[in-house]
């Protein structure tokens, strides 16, 4: 067993404009004075990273490193959900996520999806760079408009959305092994990955590749009314980030799982503040921690009702109360009989 580390904050929810969210230096010292230890950087925000600048230097990487080391903050993981969204988009949502990339890019899908990947593979390089083993992102989506449908999905729709997936997607973790770094998408609603099955139907597609990994974020199987601790015995293996996000799911006679149309305050499934919802983290870092995960525990906000500032304050004590610093021995040892294995087979009646 190993602890897990923590806590740690995920920054694209903080980001802005103002004092002290303006800059890496502030929003770092910003953060360790709430308790953290470290941060999660989103690398499409300029105003606290420069991701191309990250990979072409390592000279730029360690200047990084040492802004965040003045306030005593590590830097966990980069994330790139928003550009690895991009490297999959359904023409359904090509406007909607045109905003994502960059100005001379957009409205043309393929030099927006090139773009994309440039972006992770530069990722691959600026993580290398600054000593980092694992990276957040999302997988695109060329399925998930049908995830529901009516009139019901051709044969073989789906298995070719997912090889076109998996295409895409090979090279860009072949650049992540060469540079020693796991990708761990984050299972969503909205990807292609939401849930355990896509996960391996992907990982199928790709043979299994030692970086197609895991972001686990309960907060998203809250809202799919999924077994998210049975997840954890079944992919622990793969799951190398965590996201420790809140979330509850008040079903009633008008709405359920599918209530997305309704404002989010509105909704039967909310993400909350931590500690504000229904998901067991006493039961997910338990199970971590007998499996040895031995990553960050990262804050990501998203309430719908709590204001940003008090659920980041509030945030770093929750994970810290909840990290488990594993024991060196067993609780009975003190009754330990110190016998041997001669011991042993008498006790047994062995000759």
């Amino acid at each position: 067993m190993k602890t897990i580390k923590g806590p740690a904050i995920f920054l694209a929810q903080f980001a802005g404009d103002a004092p002290p969210f303006n800059s890496l230096g502030s929003i770092a010292e910003w953060a360790a004075e709430l308790g953290y230890e470290g941060i999660q950087i989103p690398t499409w925000d300029a105003r606290l990273f420069d991701l191309k600048k990250a990979a072409e230097s390592k000279t730029y990487c360690d200047e990084v490193k040492g802004i965040a080391a003045e306030h005593d903050i590590v830097i966990t993981e980069l994330s790139t959900h928003l550009q690895g969204q991009l490297v999959a988009v359904h023409p359904a949502y090509d406007e909607a996520f045109d905003g994502f990339a960059a100005p001379e890019v957009r409205g043309n899908p393929k030099a927006r999806q090139a773009w994309a990947v440039e972006q992770l593979m530069h990722a691959a390089k600026a993580s290398q760079n600054l000593g980092l083993t694992a990276h957040a992102t999302f997988s695109g989506a060329l399925a998930w408009p049908f995830v529901y449908p009516w009139p019901q999905r051709p044969a073989g729709l789906v298995e070719t959305a997912f090889d076109e997936l998996a295409r895409r997607w090979t090279p860009i973790l072949n650049a992540f092994d060469a540079a020693g770094v796991d990708v761990c998408y984050e299972i969503h609603p909205g990807e292609d990955l939401f849930d355990g099955t896509t996960f391996e139907m992907f990982l199928e597609r790709v043979n299994n590749h030692p970086r197609c990994n895991i972001l686990y974020d309960p907060s998203h199987f809250v809202l799919q009314a999924l077994d998210y601790l049975a997840y954890i015995d079944i992919y622990h293996e793969r799951i190398k980030m965590f996201h420790v996000k809140d979330a509850e799911l008040n079903p009633t006679g008008r709405q359920g799982v599918y209530s997305g149309f309704a404002s989010w305050a509105d909704r039967a499934g909310r993400f909350r503040s931590l500690g504000d919802g229904q998901v067991d983290f006493g039961g997910i870092f338990s199970k971590l921690t007998k499996y040895g995960f031995d990553g960050w525990a990262v804050l990501e906000w998203e309430c719908c009702l709590k204001h940003p500032e008090d659920g980041a304050r509030e945030g770093a004590l929750f994970i810290d109360s909840h990290i488990i610093r594993v024991t060196e021995k067993a609780f009975d040892d003190f009754a330990g009989a110190g016998t041997d294995e001669a011991a042993n087979k008498r006790m047994l009646g062995i000759a």
